[in-house]
């Protein structure tokens, strides 16, 4: 089959690989119907996270099964399934708190020695305790199938901060990030009942899908500008919620200083440098909670499922560019110049 490897910064190919079979009775085999490229893949590719030459790299899909182990239970050739970012057993201490991200069984898509997302099919470790069914019908609805892809990552990454964040009904809620996490954020935020929703964002095709999600205000400045600007938008107390979906020095240093005495970050954004952006004698001072990591999507799922069916949310915007599987490479090209929000792969 065809499949993306990377062997290099900047050195993304689709390549022939081996076909995926069943290792083990709980393995499954998914053949990938949507796919996509992740803002977190771009570290990789721009070299700021190690990777082997010829790793495969993708952690977002979904598909059909085309084959399972004699241990998988839940699932049948021909069903339409989504994929989480990671594999989970569903079964251990872990898994049972809704902390499927740290199953000791578990792991990452495109982790040295498994398959990646972003190609023709994929075998997936613990089938049932891993993988969520979906309406056979959504095959053929290309926008909804789409939406359902939000679900392996990006949506339930969004909830996960809004979540962190202590979003309520009625609250005040500013977005760090104009990425597809962040936009997510908005969404999630939007829909947990916030009144308000601050999007901070310079890209005015983000913005746009910002206010589309839900948000009322959108500052487009940056660093102390956009603290002094939401501030303003807020009585000068600061957003009860903020959720930082960048990861940087900066991005969490505008986080802490938008933020209401007593409230909280909710904090999703892959860190890189943003430890040091973080002051514990403030945070100590102004009863400030900090709260997120990687976001257990796998639990979030079925909670989030039945609201993208309805179309009670449709996170469907965040791809603003849709590629074939050959094409994977000039994808993330665009991502990494930022003439594309989110990339989205059809084999």
């Amino acid at each position: 089959m065809r499949a993306t490897v990377i062997h290099a910064p900047h050195d993304i190919r689709v390549e022939e690989v081996p076909d995926p079979a069943i290792r083990l009775p709980t393995d499954a085999v998914v053949r990938v119907l949507k796919a996509c490229i992740c803002g977190s893949d771009l570290w990789a590719y721009r070299g700021e996270s190690a990777r082997q030459p010829g790793q495969r790299i993708g952690h977002e899909f979904l598909g059909v099964v085309e084959e399972t182990g004699a241990g998988v239970d839940g699932f049948t050739v021909g069903d339409l399934v989504v994929a989480p970012f990671v594999w989970s057993d569903g079964t251990c201490a872990y898994c049972a708190d809704g902390l499927t991200t740290s199953c000791p069984e578990g792991g990452f898509w495109g982790s040295v020695g498994s398959d990646g997302g972003q190609g023709e099919a994929v075998r997936v470790p613990h089938a049932d305790g891993t993988l969520v069914k979906l309406p056979a019908a959504a095959a053929s609805d290309d926008r909804l199938l789409t939406a359902l892809l939000a679900l392996s990552d990006v949506l339930g990454t969004g909830h996960h901060a809004a979540l962190g964040a202590g979003v309520t009904k009625g609250s005040t809620v500013a977005v760090v990030g104009d990425g597809a996490v962040g936009l997510c954020g908005v969404l999630a935020a939007k829909r947990l009942g916030a009144e308000r929703v601050i999007a901070l964002g310079r890209h005015t095709a983000r913005t746009d899908i910002a206010r589309r999600f839900g948000a009322t205000d959108v500052v487009a400045e940056r660093g102390e500008a956009a603290s002094a600007a939401v501030r303003e938008l807020t009585r000068g107390e600061g957003a009860h919620s903020v959720i930082e979906a960048v990861g940087t020095e900066q991005s969490m240093r505008t986080a802490l200083d938008i933020v209401r005495d007593g409230g909280a970050i909710g904090y999703v954004g892959v860190p890189h440098g943003s430890a040091s952006g973080v002051d514990l004698g403030v945070m100590f001072d102004r009863n400030i909670a900090l709260r997120g990591g990687v976001a257990p999507v796998r639990t979030y799922i079925p909670e989030l499922l039945p609201d993208v069916l309805d179309g009670t949310i449709d996170p469907s915007p965040v791809f603003d560019l849709s590629i074939g599987l050959d094409e994977v490479p000039a994808g993330y090209r665009a991502m990494d110049g930022r003439t594309a929000l989110k990339v989205l792969i059809t084999p």
